[in-house]
């Protein structure tokens, strides 16, 4: 076989395939036991029918676009694995010469990832937020603190953001009662925004007994068409925030005094902002790589994504949420083909131990074992997934180590050094390694 690659543009190509008849034999003998499985011959078994009485049955030209079909995928993956392409979506293959028993001549145009040039990133500086701890940050974590350990106390007036109330709910859809859409008994935080649509505001002002009937869209229901709920209040319950004293202190942590308390929090949240620097610095380097480097993008492949992505919601007709999936797809794709660049360049292997970490830390956030979170990746195909966020996460950390990071004051940030203060244990190992 050979094959020569031109470059149409940035993001397609055109590959130009020779294959001689030898070639081909394999698939033509893979044609014939195809077909011979599929037709009936009087005085031969399925599967046993030669081929010149499979030529005199079906045609020769019909076994021979059967060989070519079968033929074509393996010499394109062939041709595309030699010319180091990583193709995008789907060939639109071209025949442009056959002859039986001679050779086969086709072209192939496909979208490929393009080549994204990556600057010297020790040139590079990223600016992030000072870690700055200040006294309305710790005045937040004692709000929260008091929140918890606040109680709630029935009244008897009517029901004001931030009440708990005790409700009933019943929905329904032109008059008829929606089933399964009743509940009673429900506790819920007047202006938390957490249930439906409107309830906040029908609950302000009501009292014990009231009721009140407000339109919204259900759960389940076509954009644009609405469905009622009718709430009657129960109960109205306030929360009685504990005094910021001592005996909170005691109350709420190990600590005695208030004093050590704050203290303490503006330790946690110092180290806090730390990591947080850490995580701004990659996403900052990330921003700066995309607004600066010129990424093109194939759009033949956007545009199928998108009308894939508009035909499963049934919205093709809708532009504007047309122009927003286009947008986003195109984004997507920028930040991938930059981050598996920076891979690439910095030769990023991901390795088990890392494998498997990054799924332990990750299964916790879903409350899952690490083996049934791997086995939940597994049965969904997205092991490869999580193994290219791992490769681009170490990438990274990689280019990281060479760009010059600063506050916002101005002061440079070693994230080396910041990385071993937070995780001291993790550089021990390192160092060790």
């Amino acid at each position: 076989m050979k094959s020569t690659v031109e470059t149409l543009t940035p993001t397609r190509v055109r590959l130009t395939i020779d294959v001689t008849f030898d070639e081909m034999s394999g698939h033509l003998r893979e044609a014939y036991k195809k077909i011979s499985s599929q037709i009936n011959v009087p005085g031969f078994r399925k599967g046993k029918v030669p081929p010149n009485m499979i030529d005199q049955r079906v045609g020769r030209g019909t076994v021979l676009d059967e060989a070519i079909n079968i033929a074509l995928p393996e010499f394109y993956g062939q041709a595309a694995r030699e010319h180091e392409l990583l193709v995008l979506g789907r060939p639109e293959v071209d025949i442009k010469e056959f002859v039986d028993k001679e050779k086969l001549s086709f072209t192939v145009e496909v979208n490929v990832r393009p080549e994204v040039v990556l600057p010297d990133f020790s040139s590079m500086t990223v600016e992030v937020d000072d870690a700055e701890v200040s006294d309305a940050d710790i005045d937040e974590q004692i709000e929260a603190l008091r929140i918890r350990f606040g109680t709630l106390t029935t009244v008897e007036r009517a029901a004001t953001s931030g009440d708990f109330v005790t409700i009933d709910l019943i929905a329904r859809i032109d008059g008829a009662d929606v089933e399964g859409g009743d509940a009673s008994g429900m506790s819920y935080e007047v202006g938390s925004n957490r249930m439906i649509e409107g309830l906040d505001e029908a609950l302000v002002g009501l009292s014990v007994g009231e009721t009140k009937v407000f339109e919204t869209q259900l759960v389940g229901m076509e954009e644009g068409t609405s469905g009622s709920v009718e709430v009657t209040v129960q109960a109205v319950k306030e929360r009685e925030l504990p005094p910021i004293d001592e005996a909170f202190a005691k109350l709420a942590s190990e600590f005695d005094t208030i004093d050590e308390l704050r203290s303490d929090f503006k330790e946690r949240l110092a180290k806090v902002k730390k990591m947080e620097q850490g995580a701004q610095a990659r996403d900052r380097l990330v921003e700066k790589l995309l607004a600066e480097i010129e990424i093109p993008v194939p759009e033949e492949f956007i545009t199928a994504e998108v009308n894939d992505h508009l035909q499963g919601e049934s919205r093709l007709e809708d532009e504007a949420h047309r122009a927003e999936v286009d947008d986003q797809v195109r984004s997507s794709l920028r930040s991938d083909f930059l981050l598996d660049a920076v891979v690439k360049a910095e030769g990023v292997e991901v390795t088990e131990i890392e494998l498997t970490e990054y799924l332990i830390r990750t299964s916790s956030r879903y409350g899952m074992a690490p083996e049934q979170f791997a086995q939940e990746l597994a049965k969904a195909g997205q092991i490869s997934q999580l193994v290219a966020e791992v490769g681009r996460a170490k990438a990274l950390a990689s280019v990281l180590s060479r760009v010059t990071v600063k506050d916002a004051s101005g002061n440079v940030i070693d994230l080396e050094a910041l990385r071993a203060d937070l995780n001291p244990e993790s550089a021990e190992d390192s160092s060790a390694q």
